[in-house]
């Protein structure tokens, strides 16, 4: 072996939940529900106006489980405000009134591609963007290009849009690794599904990453991808410095890595190259945008919205309205915390 696991003590590093500000020294917290995780996290914080802020995403998420598809969306994006608020504020970032999102239709006509996004300057969501190292200055993105970037409603699209190329290769065990003796560290992982363990693959693979062909890998049936490399150097006066660069790493690496929240982790690689409707950004904002246009609909043209829950793409917009609220809910948990969250009462990675 000319590689091993980056630890300290006896914590392995896998990647991580979180992208900007990940606690790679902890260990997983296992809660059913991670409301009250963070509100207590946040009360020994003593972060008084980011859990008002929090309790205000809470009683807006528990309307919306009353609530049909038709008007979920106007206290989902409630929710994800609040939520985001409550972020920036546990990391000393400003908070302005402005949502900084605006959408329009471009038709009444009742398809994905006629529902716009504006991504603004100012206001919350550019302070989200710009706490993940994303810029936000007037891009209009359509929702059906939106809902094609986001992983966790993405078997949902292809099955509903058939003609799109997928956009996401499923890779398995995700972690950091240096090469013995020395300072070169790495992120890696396999790529076990045969549909994409080909040479077909590495070429979508986004700018930065590539085949490892460490030795110990050269024989493996599984494709092992790596990032270009960082510096890893052990010991506890390197501790802080170390931990710093995986952290600024760490945030590169996750631009191209996304996860579906569940009973497990299911960690996929986006596309680098190929199928146009590509959009460099993370799911929270993506999902953030999104939620904001749905709300917009669900409060000032209701007719518009039933018609698209009414179409064909409705299976698709439901799953969105349903499952972007524990997928935001995690993302942005992790983000407050720096923590990471399992659902409790199976083995989980530590």
């Amino acid at each position: 072996m000319t590689t091993n696991q980056i630890t300290i003590g006896n914590k392995r590093f896998y990647l991580h939940k979180a992208i900007a500000n990940p606690d790679f020294r902890s260990k997983s917290v296992l809660v059913e529900d991670t409301w009250d995780y963070v509100q207590m996290w946040l009360k020994r914080k003593r972060k008084n106006k980011a859990l008002f802020y929090w309790e205000q995403a809470r009683e807006f998420y528990l309307a919306t489980l009353e609530l049909p598809d038709t008007s979920a969306p106007l206290t989902t994006y409630y929710c994800f405000l609040n939520a985001v608020k409550s972020l920036l504020s546990v990391r000393g970032r400003p908070i302005t009134e402005n949502h900084g999102v605006t959408g329009k239709s471009t038709s009444q006509r009742a398809h994905l591609s006629n529902e716009e996004v504006t991504f603004h300057k100012g206001g919350v969501l550019a302070g989200l963007c710009e706490y993940l190292g994303e810029v936000a200055t007037g891009q209009t993105y359509t929702l059906n290009d939106i809902f094609y970037n986001l992983v966790f409603i993405h078997r949902a699209y292809n099955l509903t849009f058939s003609s799109r190329p997928e956009l996401f290769i499923p890779i398995n065990n995700p972690r950091y690794v240096k090469k013995i003796g020395s300072t070169e560290a790495w992120f890696t992982a396999e790529i076990s599904d045969e549909r994409y363990s080909n040479q077909h693959s590495i070429n979508k693979l986004p700018i930065g990453y590539e085949q490892d062909t460490s030795p110990e890998y050269v024989d493996n049936d599984e494709l092992t991808i790596r990032r270009r490399r960082f510096r890893w150097r052990h010991g506890k006066p390197n501790q802080s410095r170390s931990i710093q660069n995986l952290v600024n790493y760490h945030r590169r690496v996750r631009k191209y890595l996304f996860y579906i929240n569940g009973a497990s982790r299911l960690w996929y690689i986006k596309r680098g190259k190929g199928p146009e409707g590509i959009i460099n950004r993370s799911s929270m904002t993506l999902t953030y945008a999104a939620m904001h246009r749905l709300s917009e609909l669900a409060r000032y043209d209701p007719m518009l919205l039933a018609k698209h829950l009414d179409s064909q793409h409705n299976w698709l917009l439901s799953e969105f309205i349903v499952t972007a609220r524990s997928q935001f809910l995690d993302e942005i948990s992790s983000e407050i915390t720096g923590h990471e969250f399992m659902v409790p009462g199976r083995k989980s990675v530590s």
